[in-house]
């Protein structure tokens, strides 16, 4: 599973979690449902800042390895 793949399930989890929707969420990270959505599947193109949006409302941390 590629690294897009893994944040976005990792993400979805966390939301579902959380008991929140694709629209809460986007609504609490200022952003679109579509770019949540895109975020889950690791589709599209999101910003690198929405995607730090949604994990620091989810309380959860992204980090880059080499």
């Amino acid at each position: 599973m590629n690294s897009l793949l893994q944040i976005g399930a990792a993400l979805q989890l966390s939301r579902k979690e959380n008991a929140l929707t694709q629209e809460q969420l986007a609504d609490l990270a200022n952003i679109s449902e579509r770019t949540v959505r895109a975020i889950e599947t690791g589709t599209g193109n999101p910003s690198i800042g929405a995607v730090l949006s949604v994990a620091s409302i989810l309380g959860l941390k992204i980090m880059v390895q080499k």
